[in-house]
């Protein structure tokens, strides 16, 4: 075996100790190709999701109730694109190019969450996409912040706290406008019915047809299978639609008393699927709207750069 092969295989026993050891791996450290484009891979897609995110609350910004509310989405949708550039950061230090990301995502060669390409019609949206969306998003994103890579880890603790304020806002204009007028109630209701199942698609395939789940958790970049996730947000989900007065669109919703979970549906992942696969509903009006943002603003860009340059 040569040198260099020797300093490999001690180089993967010392990564491999690390994460059995729960330790962080940072960005100095050795770290196997296949952990490294796996990571890029996952950050990317969340920070792509971010950024995307901001779309369907985004479009309801001038059409807000009131100042208050007006405010309240506004901060909410600034918070979102901060989001995206930590997490667009956290990649960086992987040596990956933001600027390749962005057009790895317009050129659908990387993906976003599919939660993001279906229609925000009326402002309960806005409030159930902070409930449920949102919601589902806390209970994907808080084990992240024991992701076995630091930067990853560090940034999720700012954003899950930002991200736990989002939920408390959706639910507290849900609960605002359930005790308004009978229209208003079936707007929530409406609103409800509509983004339940995606929002449970949002934590991914089942395990059972999920490609790279095994091999995150065993690296310690999950620490729960996509399943896990589903069932905790589900039970989470149902005592707050209870309180709130909603009916969650699921004629299989039962509590297993042997178990204390609730038993669910069955989702349609063939619907998921084409989502995935740029069918949804706005999936094209999403990545245009991207693409117009970044063309458009390339200027700024390049008056940045210049000026940092000449000031170096």
């Amino acid at each position: 075996m040569t040198a260099a092969a020797l300093d490999d295989v001690d180089l993967q026993a010392h990564f491999d100790a690390t994460i059995a050891a729960g330790h962080r791996i940072e960005p100095r450290d050795w770290m196997p190709d296949g952990y490294r484009n796996g990571l890029i891979r996952q950050i990317a897609q969340h920070a792509h999701s971010e950024i995307i995110g901001m779309q369907p609350e985004g479009d309801w910004l001038l059409a807000a109730p009131s100042l208050r509310r007006k405010a309240i989405l506004l901060a909410k949708v600034q918070d979102e694109a901060g989001h995206g550039m930590y997490l667009y950061s956290a990649a960086e230090t992987l040596g990956a190019d933001r600027a390749d990301l962005t057009d790895k995502l317009i050129e659908r060669r990387q993906k976003y969450s599919s939660i993001f390409n279906y229609p925000s019609l009326t402002y309960a949206d806005v409030g159930v996409i902070g409930w449920l969306v949102d919601g589902a998003a806390i209970c994907n994103q808080v084990p992240l912040c024991r992701s076995s890579y630091g930067p990853y880890a560090r940034a999720m603790i700012r954003v899950c706290k930002e991200e736990s304020f989002h939920q408390r806002q959706g639910y507290e204009l849900l609960m605002a406008m359930m005790g308004g007028t009978p229209e208003q109630r079936a707007m929530v209701q409406d609103a409800v019915d509509r983004w339940w199942w995606p929002s449970l698609m949002m934590f991914g395939p089942p395990d059972d047809d999920s490609p790279n789940s095994a091999q995150s958790m065993a690296w310690g970049i999950k620490r729960h299978t996509n399943d896990e996730l589903r069932q905790r947000y589900v039970d989470m989900s149902v005592p707050q639609a209870d309180f709130l007065g909603v009916t969650l669109p699921d004629p299989e919703l039962s509590l297993d008393p042997e178990t204390g979970h609730y038993r669910f549906g069955a989702i349609d992942w063939a619907e998921f699927k084409r989502v995935i696969g740029g069918q949804g509903p706005c999936n094209d009006e999403r990545i245009a709207r991207r693409r117009a943002a970044r063309d458009e603003n390339a200027w700024v860009i390049d008056a940045a750069t210049a000026y940092a340059e000449k000031h170096a």
